[in-house]
């Protein structure tokens, strides 16, 4: 189902640019992302299954070890770790004995996941929000289901990654509750529905940036103003653009994923970074100043390397940060501009229970 073109009205001010380059207009978000078809039984439903471990083979996993509300529906690790492991965020601890290894990319936070995708000016269709650091599925119902099929995620060696979903179903519909809440058949679809539409409704739209290019123009402080645009004309926004700060292309930054070799990766949000830390796919950039120099150092290197220079033991590096022009005293201004982007009003209830009766990932 595609959102109507009007409805992106609600984004402050823009005319349409050249599309042969990087649209780098910046916009605030729409108000809602909820469809039609997310009644408040579905969301409530789906804020259930998104707490209960139930969904996982081991039973000890739920979507909110990993998105949880104490860590900006994050979870405060560089690089997560799912079954056979115990507590939430960065005191979570494998259990003793256990083999199994943290996850290679840092868990990226569900706030405004509903959005991924968006851009100015074009109609959004949820159906195609691309999921993942590489992209590799689209929208928030098909990315539900790949955690439940993953070995390391919420599957172990309890079953197979075939047998992961239809085991998930009859787990739920052995559950009287459940099956009182779904009102019909349990489906891998309908499961997927109601998470999703929960997931729609933690979104950050009232930030101090919103505002402002709503027409506020005293959301935003006259220091963030400077930030903003300071972080224009660096040429942040060749990446960092539209109502998410994100082009959602894969890009190469020069950090490589020695498991897979991959090199691009897809370009994070900005949205809610003094929540969300540590940054970057692979976790490994605790603070945002320590972003901000690795940018400064990465010009550096992508002076040398795309001007001639030797570039035969390093990784590919996208062409577009050529066209940076972040300066050391450009640091302090665009850190201001990025708090304007920080929304404190969003969801963090927690279940008291969960139909299956298993423990909730209260984070306590």
């Amino acid at each position: 189902m595609k959102w109507p073109f009007a409805w992106l009205l609600l984004v402050a001010g823009f005319t349409f640019a050249d599309q042969a380059q990087p649209d780098t207009r910046l916009a605030a978000l729409p108000i809602s992302a909820g469809l039609p078809t997310d009644t408040p039984e579905k969301v409530a439903l789906g804020r259930l299954l998104f707490f209960d471990p139930i969904l996982s083979a081991t039973r000890d996993v739920a979507c909110a070890t990993c998105h949880h509300p104490r860590h900006g529906w994050a979870d405060a690790r560089p690089t997560p770790l799912g079954v056979y492991a115990s507590g939430i965020g960065p005191r979570r601890m494998l259990n003793k004995g256990a083999e199994f290894l943290p996850l290679r990319r840092n868990t990226p936070t569900i706030l405004n996941a509903a959005f991924n995708g968006i851009e100015v000016g074009k109609p959004f269709d949820p159906a195609h929000s691309p999921m993942f650091w590489d992209n590799r599925v689209h929208s928030l119902e098909t990315q539900a289901l790949a955690p439940i099929r993953s070995r390391e995620e919420m599957r172990g060696d309890a079953c197979s990654e075939a047998e992961a979903v239809p085991t998930m179903i009859a787990r739920l519909k052995a559950i009287p509750e459940y099956v009182k809440l779904f009102q019909t058949e349990i489906t891998p679809t309908r499961v997927t529905d109601a998470i999703a539409a929960y997931e729609r409704t933690l979104i950050t739209p009232n930030s101090p940036f919103d505002r402002f290019m709503r027409g506020d123009k005293t959301a935003m402080t006259p220091a963030q103003q400077h930030g903003l645009e300071v972080f224009q004309k660096a040429k942040c926004t060749l990446c960092h653009n539209g109502p998410m700060l994100s082009d959602y292309k894969l890009h190469a930054i020069g950090l490589s994923d020695s498991t897979t070799n991959r090199h691009e990766f897809r370009t994070p949000t900005l949205r809610n970074l003094k929540h969300t830390a540590p940054y970057m796919h692979h976790g490994g950039t605790l603070t945002l100043d320590e972003v901000l120099l690795f940018y400064d150092r990465l010009m550096d290197q992508t002076a040398e390397t795309l001007e001639g220079g030797d570039d035969s033991t390093l990784p590919p590096l996208d062409p577009l940060l050529r066209q940076m022009n972040m300066l050391p005293e450009d640091h302090a201004p665009i850190a201001a501009f990025l708090d304007s982007l920080n929304g404190g009003e969003y969801d963090q209830s927690i279940p008291e229970k969960v139909p299956s009766g298993l423990p909730v990932a209260s984070g306590r």
